[in-house]
């Protein structure tokens, strides 16, 4: 009896053939396609026609899917608009409406905002970013609806997954959605936090599944390691160990060219897409080696970071219910986690943190700007951050802003190229220790070079060469996009 076929990515033959035969230049288009019959239908007219002689793949996949629809492909910018006016009006272009689409879209019941190009679904770390300008539009209604998504999505499957996307659901991305619930705080006051609460936890608890049975000699659970002090850190994990659905071919490829088994290469590849750099050397053993990623071994920073704040937030929410028991539960898990990151993650030579090799026992020699959030978190001794301070201005600054790593491999989070994100949050982060000066400088370097790609271009991207302002960013699996939701949000934030 054949099982009941209910995604794309599940088609078997059809969906190995379209992805590795090239039937669309990009491999994310068939996992988004609408199919106009059942999935079960589909696959059992494929496997009667598709050894027939006159048989075509292409005509066939025309046949019975439609594609998906770039919503805003179609739309021009005036670029004798400021860019202020230009996002105005790119708010309602990349508005997704609550939709029942039969495919590997996760309906949600809201409206929401998404990235824009290729990226036609919601995702779960850019949203924040996007927030930041939605505040600055005055966009509360939409802050609302999308926080409001994403406690659907962590109530509805356990996590907020990298996008709305079934193929999404084995992995999640940095855990913005508690600086989302204190946004909306900022906007509609504390009793936010206190109704959201129950996501919270939910959110927590996710990242911390399979804590409660590590012990020194089963020291890695999910997303959880027991470290040797006994203190517990997060890594990037997913559920699956196979190739990516939207990345077929790529990962059946770089599969082929390493030397670690196929399921273990997947897995790494599957967190460093959780990640939310993909690609970058810092999941790579050798820097310009992408098979030797090794993304589950490394205890990243900035995701600890991230878990210190939820963990922080849990318990000035609980103080607000004046729930001591609670609150000193959350501020010791807190304080723990600030220490081990201090321990492990710190390099008092370098004047730097740095990602941990948990099975090696050392520290990533990869210079990244997750070395940021601390400053960002306030975690950071003011000798640290004063340390750090210098190393960004001497390494990391250039003309366009701050350099994602110091190393150039192609890799798309990588030098040369910039993120609005990381320099929001490197942006923040010295502001929070008094480093104007520094902070200023970023903040002009980067707006200026948005400005400039914009009035020659009319587009605000996904990603920017910080490095050559005459050079168009590359690397990565796919073309740089247009849009671009969090770049948006950035530029607004910095510019209000």
């Amino acid at each position: 009896m054949t099982n009941t076929i209910t995604n794309i990515h599940d088609l078997g033959l059809l969906f190995e053939k379209v992805q590795l035969e090239n039937v669309f230049p990009d491999n994310k288009t068939f996992p988004d396609c609408i199919p106009k019959s059942s999935l079960n239908e589909i696959n059992a007219q494929f496997l009667q026609e598709k050894d027939n002689t006159n048989f075509d793949l292409k005509t066939f996949v025309s046949a019975h899917f439609d594609l998906p629809i770039n919503a805003n492909s179609n739309y021009e910018s005036d670029k004798n608009h400021s860019i202020e006016e230009h996002l105005k009006t790119l708010w309602d272009v990349l508005t997704r409406k609550h939709d029942s689409e039969k495919s590997s879209l996760i309906p949600l019941p809201n409206s929401y905002i998404v990235p824009g190009g290729r990226f036609r679904e919601v995702y779960y770390w850019d949203s924040y970013f996007t927030m930041l300008g939605l505040q600055v539009s005055g966009r509360t209604d939409m802050i609302q609806a999308m926080v409001d998504n994403f406690s659907y999505l962590i109530d509805k499957i356990g996590h907020i997954p990298n996008g709305n996307r079934t193929y999404y659901i084995g992995r999640s991305q940095p855990p913005f959605y508690a600086l989302m619930i204190r946004l909306l705080s900022e906007q509609k006051g504390f009793q936010v936090l206190i109704d959201y609460l129950p996501y919270l936890e939910k959110e927590y608890q996710f990242w911390m599944r399979g804590s409660e049975n590590l012990s020194l000699q089963n020291n890695a659970i999910n997303r959880v390691i027991k470290m040797p002090d006994g203190s517990i850190l997060n890594r990037f994990w997913d559920n699956y160990n196979t190739p990516r659905p939207e990345s077929y071919k790529e990962d059946i490829e770089l599969a082929h060219s390493s030397n670690q088994k196929p399921e273990e290469i997947f897995r790494h590849l599957r967190a460093a897409a959780e990640s939310g750099w993909d690609f970058s050397s810092r999941w790579f053993k050798e820097s310009n080696d992408f098979a030797s990623i090794h993304t589950t071994d490394i205890i990243p920073v900035d995701l600890n970071c991230l878990l210190f704040h939820l963990e922080e937030t849990l318990a000035s929410t609980y103080s607000l219910l004046n729930d001591a028991e609670n609150v000193d539960k959350y501020q010791v898990l807190a304080n723990n986690r600030k220490t081990a990151i201090q321990n492990y993650c710190w390099n008092e030579t370098k004047g730097f943190y740095f990602d941990y090799d948990f099975v090696e026992n050392k520290q990533k020699k990869h210079l990244t700007l997750a070395a940021t959030f601390p400053l960002f978190f306030k975690i950071s001794t003011n000798t640290q951050a004063q340390k750090i301070a210098t190393f960004l201005e001497k390494n990391f600054l250039k003309s366009g802003g701050l350099l994602t790593t110091t190393s150039v491999t192609g890799q798309q989070w990588d030098s040369p190229n910039g993120w609005a994100p990381l320099q929001w949050i490197g942006y923040k982060g010295l502001l929070n220790y008094s480093f104007c000066d520094l902070a200023a400088q970023i903040k002009s370097n980067w707006i200026n070079l948005n400005q400039k790609v914009y009035y020659q271009t009319g587009k605000m991207t996904e990603k920017y060469n910080v490095s050559d302002q005459n050079i168009m960013a590359g690397g990565g699996e796919y073309p740089n996009q247009d849009g671009f939701g969090w770049t948006n949000g950035v530029f607004l934030a910095m510019t209000k």
